[in-house]
């Protein structure tokens, strides 16, 4: 399916400049990378203390842990402002942000400038979350 060319949101009104607009957008598009880093992490072992010169341990089941609760964080992070931009029509947000599907090829049941009034609405809520 081909992606459109796209173009910045103007989301002044919600205050948010266009570097913070593209700084959303592309962890938006990190989505399924996360979503598969997430399922990825299946290694699991004992901790395993290593002293350095300085005291600290290193511990590779904390790390682990501390990455997949990170992942797990930013997937729920960029669900819930969708969800609460629009609760029926989410799913279709979430192509459009996370795989650049655009409106066009959405098959959406809301007009063109409805659907851009949901995704301004879903970038402002995901600013305020992030």
């Amino acid at each position: 399916m081909p992606l459109a060319k796209e173009r910045n949101l103007q989301l002044y009104d919600y205050e948010i400049s266009d570097n913070r607009y593209r700084e959303l957008k592309y962890f938006c598009r990190q989505y399924k990378e996360k979503q598969n880093n997430l399922r990825s992490i299946t290694e699991l072992s004992s901790p395993q203390f290593q002293s350095t010169r300085g005291g600290t341990c290193s511990d590779k089941t904390g790390r682990i842990a501390t990455k997949k609760a990170q992942l797990s964080d930013e997937i729920k992070i960029i669900e819930q402002a969708a969800l609460e931009a629009d609760g029926e029509l989410y799913g279709y947000l979430l192509k459009n942000v996370a795989d650049g599907v655009s409106y066009e090829y959405l098959d959406i049941p809301v007009s063109r400038a409805g659907f851009y009034a949901l995704r301004r609405r879903f970038f402002y809520l995901l600013d305020k979350r992030r």
